[in-house]
């Protein structure tokens, strides 16, 4: 996937999801749709879709509307993450996609467990790398910026802090996430849609929906599902710690664990290799 091509875009009932499919343009291999986090966009899974379009898998990377979307939602779009997980639903759906291979990272782990909570029709399996889980939704110091996004009007006076790579990459911005160094103008594309009211708005909606018992709720249902679940985590995470991993892989009904030693929150940066192998296995 070539995250310097223009991106393809969907109409949903909730707005416009652009999103980038990378080749070949058809395969006897399952889809992948990978699903990223808060204030991310598609491209987190670039390096692991160019890996996959090599074994003749394709892969569609959407950017949800989480904070990074280019183009703002319709006013009454339910943004909720279960709004989101309809959202998601909605895209398989235009697109047709079916027996796919759901691929969550961060804020989108949760996303899909509220997908397969909702409707695991068109998913026949699912990777989740380091995400939420549980009450752990999302975890501290996230928390915090969390609440801030609750609030556009602060993060409007934010957005000119957040034009420095400096700071962006830093102990208090996206640094500790990632053991690779940051491209400067990917985080750049991450953070510039805030400067957008119609994003703040979307962002706030969000925000204010995240309740870590809707997710804890979801958790006492996924030991019904009779979706494969691989559980990919990276043990070097100071957010969400290995032992959250493991808890997961637990709750569900048939789930597999491996450890990526080192690793960190975003293991499609760091260790493409290893999701594409774990997606790679699922299938």
């Amino acid at each position: 996937m070539d995250s310097s091509l223009p991106a393809d875009v969907v109409d949903l009932p909730q707005g416009q999801i652009s999103y980038r499919a990378a080749d070949p343009p058809a395969s006897d291999r399952p889809p992948v749709v990978f699903l990223h986090g808060l204030l991310v966009d598609g491209q987190l899974w670039a390096a692991v879709a160019s890996q996959l379009a090599e074994q003749g898998v394709r892969s569609y990377a959407p950017t949800l509307p989480l904070g990074s979307h280019p183009t703002p939602m319709r006013p009454d779009a339910d943004l909720t993450p279960r709004g989101i997980a309809r959202l998601v639903l909605a895209f398989l759906a235009a697109l047709d996609l079916r027996d796919v291979t759901l691929v969550g990272n961060d804020t989108g782990g949760a996303i899909a467990q509220f997908v397969l909570d909702t409707d695991p029709t068109r998913v026949g399996r699912a990777v989740l790398t380091n995400c939420d889980g549980f009450d752990t939704f999302p975890p501290f110091p996230f928390t915090v910026l969390v609440r801030a996004l609750r609030h556009p009007a602060l993060v409007s006076a934010l957005v000119p802090v957040l034009r420095s790579a400096r700071l962006r990459h830093g102990p208090l911005g996206f640094g500790p996430l990632a053991r690779r160094p940051f491209d400067p103008e990917m985080t750049r594309a991450w953070v510039a849609p805030l400067a957008e009211a119609a994003i703040r708005r979307d962002a706030a909606k969000l925000a204010r929906g995240i309740d870590p018992q809707d997710l804890l709720d979801v958790s006492t249902r996924l030991g019904k599902l009779e979706t494969p679940v691989h559980i990919l985590w990276g043990d070097a995470d100071r957010f969400f710690r290995v032992d959250l991993g493991r808890r997961l892989a637990a709750a569900f009904a048939d789930a597999t664990i491996d450890i990526v030693a080192g690793g960190r929150t975003f293991l499609p940066l760091d260790h493409p290799d290893r999701v594409r192998a774990a997606v790679l296995a699922a299938t």
